[in-house]
């Protein structure tokens, strides 16, 4: 009896120890959405232009877009052209085009000198749209040290009559502090604060050559 006990706990040993065996090793096949994840921010803060030219129209800022491949909240790299990747821990806190249309609508609010900005969900329409369509927006592991690539595509329009006034692409490189998802978020930050400055005086300098609507006598 002795001996058939000692075998039985010898294979009830196996079986357990295969067991945690394959746990350990399908835990590398846990999808990632399980995983552990890092939660970022996109911010940005900009210095009002002093005795910026007041301009008597209401500038509405369009719903975001973002190409294929940035229109989620995953955070994209690259390691080698065209090969984007997604960091397994770390991400966005939400769609990248979503986060920015909030912090344009305050780069123009500081330093365009329109008389009013909204933002396309708001009820008050404008006399111009700015429509801003997130092109490219990932860390490049391609140099050393890495890089964060930004690139954004604007499209200026004048409602009343229909036409596009102009459109233009801002791109911005800013090298990453630290080789980690934190040092393209960093990078990130600086790159969009700067785009989103230079959008602003570019909206300011059509804006400006237009004429405020004229109104009707009663």
């Amino acid at each position: 009896m002795d001996g058939l006990n000692l075998t039985y706990r010898l294979r009830t040993a196996f079986v357990v120890a295969v067991g945690t065996l394959a746990l350990f090793g399908c835990a590398g096949l846990v999808p990632t959405e399980m995983a552990p994840k890092h939660t970022y921010l996109l911010e940005a803060q900009f210095d009002p232009v002093v005795q910026v030219q007041p301009i008597p129209l209401t500038l509405m800022v369009g719903p975001p877009r973002a190409a294929s491949g940035f229109d989620t909240p995953g955070m994209a790299y690259v390691r080698q052209p065209y090969a984007l990747e997604y960091f397994a821990q770390s991400r966005w806190a939400d769609a990248p085009a979503k986060m920015i249309a909030p912090l344009l609508v305050r780069a123009l609010e500081q330093r365009s000198g329109f008389h009013a900005v909204t933002s396309a969900a708001g009820l008050v329409q404008g006399e111009m749209r700015l429509d801003i369509e997130l092109l490219l927006l990932q860390q490049e592991f391609t140099t050393s040290p890495s890089r964060l690539h930004l690139r954004l595509r604007v499209q200026l329009v004048d409602l009343a009559n229909r036409r596009v006034l102009a459109t233009q692409v801002f791109e911005t490189i800013e090298q990453a502090p630290s080789e980690n998802p934190y040092g393209g978020v960093v990078a990130a930050n600086r790159a969009l604060q700067g785009s989103l400055a230079q959008i602003a005086d570019f909206a300011a300098i059509y804006g400006s050559t237009m004429r405020a609507p004229k109104k009707q006598r009663d």
